[in-house]
């Protein structure tokens, strides 16, 4: 019976820790042309500094992952999407989903009670596919104005720009 049970617990264990947004992130993060980063845990009160306007939006952010793929192919941008949607499948529910031949927009949530725990961020198109993770207490009705493309661009831009410029008080990105 052991010789059963064993197997059989590894396998699940396994299946289970490929189908997470980590897993998914550290599946490609050493990818050529892909920019990454995930806060550690003695940069959480970076998080704490965000534009009042992100802020608003994402309230009390505990966790931050962030993966940016820059000129995939058409067949590369396809896996992430297929990829991604298999995360997405384990305990997330689609909050929004736009799938387009040319672009595919996501956010995808895990609930508890009335508040969002989990919020998965993916935008993809031809020019580049990005995802962050975040982790925290977030409103649903907030994070649903991202369904909007121009909101959307905007707090991943200034999440991104915040994060930056707390991590490197000289960095800029319109600087090369």
């Amino acid at each position: 019976m052991k010789k059963i049970v064993i197997p059989l617990l590894t396998c699940f264990l396994l299946f289970n820790c490929g189908s997470s947004f980590q897993g998914f992130y550290n599946d490609h993060k050493n990818d050529l042309g892909v920019t990454s980063f995930q806060v550690p845990n003695f940069m959480k009160a970076v998080l704490g500094s965000i534009s009042p306007e992100v802020s608003n939006v994402l309230g009390n952010i505990t966790d931050l992952k962030y993966i940016k793929f820059e000129n995939v192919s058409e067949v590369k941008r396809i896996n992430l999407i297929s990829e991604l949607s298999d995360v997405t499948n384990y305990g997330y529910k689609d909050m929004f989903r736009k799938n387009e031949v040319l672009a595919t927009r996501i956010i995808s949530v895990k609930e508890l009670g009335v508040v969002l725990t989990d919020v998965i961020l993916f935008n993809s198109n031809e020019k580049q596919t990005t995802a962050f993770y975040l982790e925290g207490k977030f409103d649903p009705e907030k994070i649903k104005t991202l369904s909007d493309p121009e909101k959307f661009e905007s707090i991943t831009g200034q999440l991104l720009q915040s994060y930056q410029t707390n991590l490197n008080p000289s960095f800029n990105p319109n600087q090369q």
